[in-house]
Formats: structure tokens, C-alpha cells, sequence
């Protein structure tokens, strides 16, 4: 099997905080590995080691079939990086911005001039290429630092958490460009505090906690090591919700669970949701929402780390720096 990126056992200790205590990741040629832990636990380090902005204490790691630590040139050659936070001058312009990254890649002052129009209208920045990066929204700043990071024509690209701070329809717009990359053939390595971005976009998942990986495997894998399904229901008229927590918790015979107006319960038998069809009609009242749902990537996260994933939109490895 092709792979792009290959981790064997990294260790990395800042003092007495060991980052990384033996991590292994494997990323095939041409898809998304999903990396998911909370904050501290290793991720924007790893991301460092293979970008080869530190190195390892032990371990090895291959990028596009090269050393991290005896090829890094090499290494540095083949890839692209987008941080947590948009790294762009915002004294220049946007097509300034791709011109410098593109001269200091070596790229020839027209190739580099063509490579910046270029990526200007892929990422629907052409109207906004004259102006100063920093008049830009926080979307089209993520936008052109994700260009930046393209102007080399990367094999592999890493994004430690490039969603940080967007807004819904930003996000999704990432969401799209990344999809797209990734139909190019570019292999991708998110970090992400989001699950659902990672179930949206990721072929694989490697979950990190405490320096090491814990669990790996596609979404759907992930979800069916929780197992089960969930009931839930939502009432058309708010005022009847302790009503249908009542109706559900006697025909599940377990108590249901109430969050923000929807009432759960897990389906243990499968004539569950016709009862309750029934005796909510039968008790005339009207329902807003009734679904029936596996296991979210939330639920796999709080099995495996006894945690929700963290609010805070930040990774906190500022050892790492």
C-alpha cells in the first residue's frame, strides 16, 4: 500500500512533559487523516516533528518517502503547512503574500506571479488580490494562508486546526477546498477540535491522548466500537417535553436523557420506535423531530478519553513552540 506519511514510535520531551511517548501514524497516499485528541495531547507536536520544525527524541518518520530528520530539505520540499492561526503579512496585499511565498520557494518572478493568480481565483480571491490581507475577513485570511501554503505544489499537506475561529459557511468553504485537494491527489493531515469537521472530512482517524495514539480507523469503525442506537425525539410544542420524556422512558423502560428540548433514549428493541410512534399520536401530540442515530464521533471521543473534547478552539502545547 502507498502511503505519504509513515510514524514509527516518535517521542518527544519538552523537561519532564513527554509530547509525544511513542506515536505511530500512517497516512495513505491521497486521502485525509483525521487526527482528534484534546488540547495537550500531542497533536500540533506531531504535526511539528513531521513538518520538521522539531525533531524527534526517538522514533522515525517518513513524508512522501523521505526522512524527516535526515531529508528534511527534501521533506520541506514536498509539503505545505496551515497553523492554528493565519500566518499572512497583513502590510501586503494578497497577490504580494503568494508572490513572496512563490520567490522564496525559487520560483521565477513571472512563475511566481502566475502561481499567485492562479491560486487567488481558485480560492475566489481574485476581486480581493490588490487589497491589504489585513482588510480581509477571517475566512478569506484562512483562504490565502491556505494558498500560501499550495504556491509549492505540496504532496502533502498539513492543517493543524485550520477551522480555528471560522464561522459556519468559512468553515464549509474549507470543507470544499479540502475536498478538493484531496480528488488531486494531495494527501492531508488535519488536527481538529471539531468532530464533526473530522467525520465530514477524514478517511482515517487517529485519536491522541496523553503523547500516544489510542485508537485508529475510519469514522464508521470509530462509531461502532460504542455501538448501539439512539431514539430521539423532539416535540413540536415545547410546553409537552416532560410529557414525552414520561411516554419514551415507559416504553424504553430506562430513563430517557433530555438536551436542549430533544428527548434520548437507546433502542434495545426494535419495535421501540413504532410504540412510540403510536402512543405519542394516541396522546395527540405533534412531533417536531424523530430520528433514530448511531453513535456520533463525540461519544467515541468520550469513551476513549473520559472527556469531552474540549471548547476552547486552541491547542495548548506551548512547549512546542
Amino acid at each position: 500500500m502507498d502511503y505519504a506519511i509513515q510514524a514509527e514510535g516518535l517521542v518527544k520531551a519538552f523537561g519532564s512533559t513527554r509530547a509525544l511517548d511513542g506515536v505511530d501514524l500512517v497516512a495513505r497516499t491521497g486521502t485525509v487523516l483525521g487526527v482528534l485528541g484534546p488540547n495537550g495531547a500531542g497533536k500540533t507536536t506531531a504535526v511539528r516533528v513531521l513538518a520538521t520544525l522539531l525533531r524527534p527524541d526517538a522514533g522515525r518518520a517518513l513524508v512522501g518517502g523521505r526522512d524527516v530528520v535526515r531529508e528534511a530539505g527534501a521533506v520541506r520540499a514536498r509539503i505545505g503547512l496551515t497553523g492554528q492561526y493565519a500566518s499572512v503579512d497583513e502590510m501586503l496585499t494578497g497577490s504580494e503574500n503568494l508572490l513572496m511565498i512563490g520567490r522564496l520557494l525559487g520560483l521565477p518572478r513571472r512563475a511566481a506571479k502566475a502561481r499567485a493568480a492562479e491560486l487567488l481565483e481558485r480560492f475566489s480571491l481574485t476581486d480581493a488580490g490588490g487589497r491589504a490581507a489585513g482588510t480581509y475577513s477571517g475566512g478569506m485570511r484562512r483562504r490565502l494562508d491556505l494558498a500560501a501554503s499550495l504556491v509549492g505544489r505540496p504532496q502533502v499537506l498539513f492543517l493543524d486546526e485550520p477551522t480555528t475561529g471560522l464561522d459556519p459557511r468559512s468553515r464549509g468553504e474549507l470543507w470544499d477546498i479540502v475536498r478538493n485537494l484531496v480528488a488531486d491527489g494531495v494527501t492531508v493531515l488535519l488536527t481538529t477540535q471539531y468532530l464533526e469537521e473530522a467525520d465530514q472530512l477524514a478517511d482515517e482517524i487517529a485519536v491522541v491522548d496523553h503523547g500516544r495514539v489510542i485508537a485508529g480507523g475510519t469514522p464508521d469503525q470509530l462509531k461502532a466500537r460504542v455501538g448501539g442506537r439512539t431514539l430521539e425525539v423532539r416535540p413540536a410544542r415545547p410546553e409537552q417535553l416532560d410529557l414525552v420524556h414520561a411516554l419514551v422512558s415507559e416504553l424504553a423502560g430506562d430513563a430517557a436523557s433530555v438536551d436542549g428540548g430533544l428527548v434520548g433514549v437507546p433502542v434495545r428493541d426494535e419495535a421501540l420506535l413504532g410504540a412510540v410512534v403510536r402512543r405519542l399520536e394516541d396522546a395527540g401530540v405533534p412531533v417536531g423531530e424523530l430520528a433514530v442515530r448511531g453513535a456520533s464521533l463525540d461519544e467515541v471521543f468520550l469513551m476513549l478519553t473520559g472527556r469531552q473534547q474540549a471548547a476552547e478552539p486552541a491547542e495548548t502545547e506551548k512547549a512546542g513552540v
